[in-house]
């Protein structure tokens, strides 16, 4: 612990902040020979330093965060930690093979979740302790501060996250050489902290700020944060849970006892949020001719495109991109995302990971059922057919139109022999170990080879995320009652599912709550895949034994001439221990701190 915080450099030293691209409050800044004095006493330096802050926010969940070396090779993020994607194969054990493998430990554990969130900490505390002297006015300072204290939260989540309980420092700035008694807080703890500064920043900040200043933290972000954080102190692994071996570990990884008033705080939380009337989920209603070789201009012709385009906001500015928004982690234009997950002939490398069929077969059919109900319409001989729209612009699959240079052409990830082509670089077995390619946020209007760069920041906290916490909370307090049925009716409609004579787009009706939990979490689970929720979603709700305890599998399809054949094969088996539920803290700290209480069964 006592080597947690490292020093903030100002001596010859530079910032690169993260831009969003034009128009944007993070635009790229290079400042150079700076010191703590000359930085605090100059508005813009000061400003630059909150930004940096701002840079490591999406950290935890980048679909890059796993690999090694320098230059970093991506094996995958937290959807190749879990059953959302096989990871790309490197000669060095990755955490996210440490995950799936049941190989984690505390040595060869990343320590970039301890780490990079004590240094932002860090920062926010040098920040807020020169605030009152910089050369600002009163309501930058205030607004400063809020922003920052909000960060503060965020990070101190990202901590609880991967550990529980962890040490609280409050407003503290220790130096290198400096003892830190590292003395882990209580989960409760913890949590009424990080909602104290929420609820304390949001009063000073925007609901949603907008032109050059979006992509700032406002109040719909602090309520939309506080929402989240409640929905996981409700979960059961926190709320009650048996997780932890004996007394010394109940109140460091949750609440010792279960108390269902804690689903209503989540519930009425994310209900506050909800109420904003900035925010929406973002229905496209504006033509795009030529970005789909069979759209004719209607979004209506081409159903789901607007959960294709939200995670392109920036290019839908006119049609309202950014209403689903709520905070992002803002990159500047490129081909970053279309070179970690895209097939080889389109210059993607692999470095996302490649799908699970699981997930897969997780997306219904198009009016909504899923493809296990008899009368759903599933046809295992043509088993991506009138799916729900989402499947398509979450995952590649044989045959789908990718763009190519300025044509669009099929991916041939078949076996065999289609249309006088054998099998080439994309195949099954050679581009891809399952089958499939991650096509999630991936633009339609160029490809990882192509020279058009397009917007790369992606959501972290996003309108249908919120309808979702509301609805597993409300199902929790109360059980499956219109509002909650109106929140997954409005996920599926923008999804592109077909409404049905009942209205419901393929949800049962009259659901039992046990129905409707399972519902909400399969929505959770398509409509935010490859966000890094996933790997936390099957912990919270402690079924994690199941989920990652399982062979996972992959599609084989096999061409000759006409014949199709579609033929599952095994891929990797995952193997869960219990210890997995939370991260060890990584050893460098705990043999330097040796208060600092390892979780167990590491």
């Amino acid at each position: 612990m006592k080597k947690i915080y490292r020093l903030f450099i100002f001596l010859s030293g530079a910032w690169w902040l993260v831009s969003c691209g034009e128009g944007s409050f993070l635009d790229e800044t290079q400042t150079t020979d700076l010191d703590e004095e000359t930085v605090f006493s100059d508005s813009v330096y000061t400003q630059a330093f909150l930004f940096d802050i701002y840079r490591d926010i999406g950290f935890a969940s980048s679909p890059d965060r796993f690999g090694y070396g320098i230059p970093h090779t991506p094996s995958g993020g937290l959807q190749t930690a879990c059953d959302e994607a096989e990871p790309r194969r490197l000669t060095q054990i990755t955490t996210d093979i440490q995950f799936v493998s049941g190989t984690v430990n505390s040595i060869i554990i990343s320590d970039d979740a301890w780490r990079i969130p004590y240094a932002n900490i860090r920062k926010v505390n040098q920040l807020l302790k020169h605030l009152p002297n910089a050369p600002l006015t009163n309501y930058r300072k205030n607004l400063f501060a809020a922003e920052a204290r909000f960060l503060r939260a965020w990070y101190y989540f990202n901590l609880v996250q991967h550990y529980g309980g962890v040490p609280l420092v409050g407003d503290t700035i220790y130096g290198y050489d400096d003892d830190v008694y590292a003395v882990r807080n209580t989960f409760e703890e913890c949590i009424n902290y990080i909602v104290a500064e929420l609820d304390a920043a949001a009063g000073y900040l925007p609901v949603k700020p907008m032109g050059r200043e979006n992509g700032r933290i406002g109040a719909g972000a602090c309520k939309a944060l506080k929402a989240k954080v409640l929905l996981y102190a409700a979960s059961p692994l926190f709320n009650g849970g048996d997780f932890a071996p004996d007394e010394k570990y109940k109140a460091l990884l949750g609440y010792p006892e279960y108390d269902k008033e804690r689903w209503k705080l989540a519930r009425d939380a994310a209900r506050d949020f909800l109420a904003y009337p900035q925010y929406s989920l973002f229905v496209d209603h504006v033509g795009d001719p030529g970005t789909d070789e069979n759209y004719d201009g209607d979004p209506a012709s081409d159903p789901g495109l607007a959960f294709h385009r939200l995670f392109h906001a920036s290019d839908y500015i006119d049609a309202g991109g950014f209403n689903g928004t709520i905070l992002e982690a803002k990159r500047q234009h490129g081909k970053w995302r279309e070179s970690l997950f895209q097939p080889p002939s389109r210059g993607g490398n692999g470095g996302g990971g490649y799908p699970y069929q699981e997930l897969v077969d997780a997306f219904p059919m198009k009016n909504g059922k899923p493809i296990d109900d008899p009368t759903s319409g599933y046809n295992e001989e043509d088993p991506y057919a009138n799916r729900d729209p989402r499947l398509k612009y979450s995952i590649t699959v044989d045959q789908w139109i990718l763009n190519l240079g300025f044509d669009k052409e099929p991916v041939d990830i078949y076996l065999g022999n289609f249309n006088g082509v054998p099998a080439g670089q994309d195949a099954v077995h050679t581009g891809t170990p399952t089958g499939y390619y991650i096509n999630k946020m991936c633009h339609r209007s160029t490809n990882a080879s192509h020279f058009i760069e397009v917007p790369q920041s992606r959501p972290l906290l996003r309108y249908a995320d919120l309808l979702l916490m509301f609805a597993e909370s409300e199902n929790e307090y109360t059980g499956p009652t219109q509002e909650v049925y109106d929140a997954l009716i409005a996920i599926r409609e923008r999804a592109g599912i077909d409404a049905g004579v009942d209205g419901l787009y393929g949800l049962k009706t009259n659901m039992t709550q046990d129905e409707m939990r399972e519902a909400i979490r399969n929505e959770r689970r398509i409509e935010l895949a490859f966000e890094g929720h996933r790997f936390w979603d099957v912990r919270r709700w402690m079924i994690a034994d199941q989920t990652e305890n399982k062979q996972m599998t992959g599609m084989e399809v096999i061409r000759d001439g006409s014949a199709v054949e579609y033929k599952r094969f095994n891929v990797r088996k995952h193997v869960w221990r219990k210890a997995m539920y939370f991260w060890p803290i990584p050893y460098s700290e705990v043999a330097k701190s040796p208060e600092l209480l390892q979780n167990p069964y590491y």
